[in-house]
């Protein structure tokens, strides 16, 4: 545990803020600064504040952890993982938290309190987002609120309960909101900065996480939780901040994720990217290494009757390469390539045709990803191959209102068609997809309101690291991780008997007969078979192992359940 809580200021401070603030933010150089010779100013702050911003996460492949996509067998999907010696989930977190406590330390001692709110709002922002990132892998842990030294009793502390770090996350969030600006009142130079849009937007997304949490494990606190997820995403969207990015008509949803959608309306909270300054590969590591999507994601998308695959007349089947894209969500196609899509492919200098990839040969599951494929000719070749500046979307508007619409059914059990209207019928029209959710909708179709309003949230944040969240405060992770991944059905197909002809050659693997002996009594391709996947224990999967070596430096850490 010491390691956690003794590293320096100066240490901190080396932590050049590379995103999270504006995207050429000059930080002076902080190698010769002394302790005692900082904290004088209202920029000795500022820069001690850039540097939590360190803590927001860059473009990574989180829902490999769930159902939704797939690359190699992932044991925490198919729980077959164990206890690690070390986790940097775990050090990481307690590291930045030092920091953000320095920085309120410091602050609090000041005479310049005036001046430095904002960055100690930002600094108790951060505070919670750090405590989040471990309260939803481990559940309660120990709360610090104050710089330990090493021989501070409160390193060999017991963790806090579930309720208390979850209260006290809750509580800094509300506290940063009073003394942040409105996304409007940031200025260009600042653009990216924490706002109280973004506070409050954490404020429903933890809330919202404990409410259902407990509600599917009859708590009876529940609804407390459940009701600051409504205020939090309420204030959001009355503060007329935020709106969703519209603005490449159809192709909306997909250039969201590409350089079209920085500094969008619908921004709410990026990790900030600059071409040939702080850049990402993304596009090329999904392209070399496969971020595919599953049959459990496609069979997802509705159709445009609103009606899903098993009930609508509009579904035409798996018999060919696109038969079960035509007459569906539009986001479908913007999330998952169509076969045959001619399209840019990172590090090429022209559109090829993607199938499943181009050059490199990936079909695990037979689906490949489109969202995040940029489709911008100028950021395909470049000095740093391939690196784009396209930002990270952390916490953006279409998540709040999603947020709201889920609390307020698992408040009340119900919800009405204005608030349907206001939330998931906006995201709807923005996609494309006209057919309205409504509660007669619901009913004349025998739907059920619960899984339709989950549909919309998994469809519209595909692949974006919410699954495994989602399946574990629903509760039915012990379900649907236990289940077979399956990829495109190719038994009886064109996928399975016509070849695919790519400079003359047939490039089709699927008509193979080890690919044929791949497949279900459907003949769906086995990713990874439902005995492989069948050891999610519901008492122990839930919550993450504590590091053995965290218990052995603290004996008084109680390790979570199983493990």
């Amino acid at each position: 545990m010491k390691k956690l809580y003794i590293k320096s200021l100066l240490t901190a401070l080396l932590l050049i803020c590379l995103t999270g603030c504006t995207k050429d933010l000059d930080l002076s150089p902080l190698d010769s600064i002394s302790d005692a010779s900082f904290w004088k100013s209202s920029s000795d702050f500022q820069k001690a504040a850039n540097a939590l911003y360190a803590a927001l996460p860059g473009f990574t492949t989180f829902d490999l952890d769930a159902d939704m996509a797939f690359r190699t067998p992932n044991s925490t999907s198919n729980s077959t993982s164990t206890t690690p010696d070390t986790d940097s989930n775990w050090n990481t977190p307690y590291t930045r938290i030092r920091n953000c406590n320095n920085l309120l330390e410091k602050a609090s001692a000041s005479t310049i309190a005036s001046e430095i709110k904002v960055y100690v709002a930002e600094a108790k922002f951060f505070r919670a987002y750090n405590y989040w990132s471990l309260y939803r892998l481990y559940g309660g842990v120990p709360v610090v609120t104050e710089v330990l030294g090493i021989n501070s009793e409160e390193l060999y502390g017991t963790r806090n309960s579930a309720k208390e770090t979850v209260d006290f996350i809750l509580q800094d969030l509300k506290e940063a909101v009073s003394d942040l600006p409105e996304e409007s009142e940031v200025s260009a130079a600042n653009k990216g900065r924490i706002t109280k849009g973004a506070a409050n937007g954490l404020r429903a997304r933890v809330a919202l996480y404990e409410g259902t949490w407990r509600k599917f494990r009859n708590d009876g606190e529940a609804n407390s939780y459940l009701d600051i997820a409504v205020e939090a995403a309420n204030t959001v969207i009355n503060s007329g901040q935020y709106g969703l990015f519209t603005g490449q008509g159809a192709e909306s949803y997909q250039k969201l994720f590409d350089n079209e959608g920085d500094n969008s309306s619908e921004c709410i909270l990026d990790r900030r990217y600059e071409s040939m300054v702080n850049q990402h590969s993304f596009s090329r590591g999904l392209q070399q290494n496969g971020y595919l999507p599953t049959k459990q994601l496609a069979d997802m998308y509705l159709c445009k009757d609103g009606l899903p695959v098993s009930k609508s007349p509009l579904f035409k089947g798996y018999d060919t390469r696109i038969s079960e894209f035509e007459n569906r969500d539009p986001r479908m196609a913007q999330t998952i390539m169509i076969p045959g899509t001619v399209a840019y492919a990172p590090i090429l200098p022209d559109p090829v045709e993607h199938w499943p990839f181009y050059p490199d040969r990936v079909y695990t599951t037979g689906y490949i990803i489109f969202k995040y494929m940029t489709q911008d000719p100028n950021g395909q070749m470049t000095p740093y191959l391939d690196q784009q500046g396209w930002d990270h979307h952390i916490i953006r508007y279409a998540e709040v209102l999603l947020i709201y619409a889920e609390a307020m059914y698992e408040k009340n059990g119900s919800i009405s068609d204005s608030d349907l209207d206001k939330t998931i019928n906006a995201i709807r029209r923005r996609a494309g997809l006209t057919t309205a959710l409504t509660n007669a909708f619901v009913t004349a179709n025998g739907l059920d309101m619960r899984e339709e309003i989950r549909r919309e949230r998994t469809v519209e944040l595909a692949l974006e690291g919410f699954r495994w969240d989602d399946l574990r405060r629903w509760k039915t992770a012990e379900t649907e991780l236990k289940k077979a991944i399956r990829g495109i059905k190719i038994a009886g197909t064109e996928w399975g008997t016509q070849p695919i002809i790519i400079s003359g050659v047939d490039q089709n693997p699927y008509s193979k007969p080890e690919w044929q002996n791949r497949t279900d009594a459907e003949g769906f391709i086995i990713s990874e078979a439902a005995d492989a996947r069948s050891g999610f224990n519901p008492d122990k999967h839930y919550l993450r192992p504590i590091p053995a070596k965290e218990i052995q430096l603290n004996p008084n850490l109680q390790q979570n359940p199983g493990w």
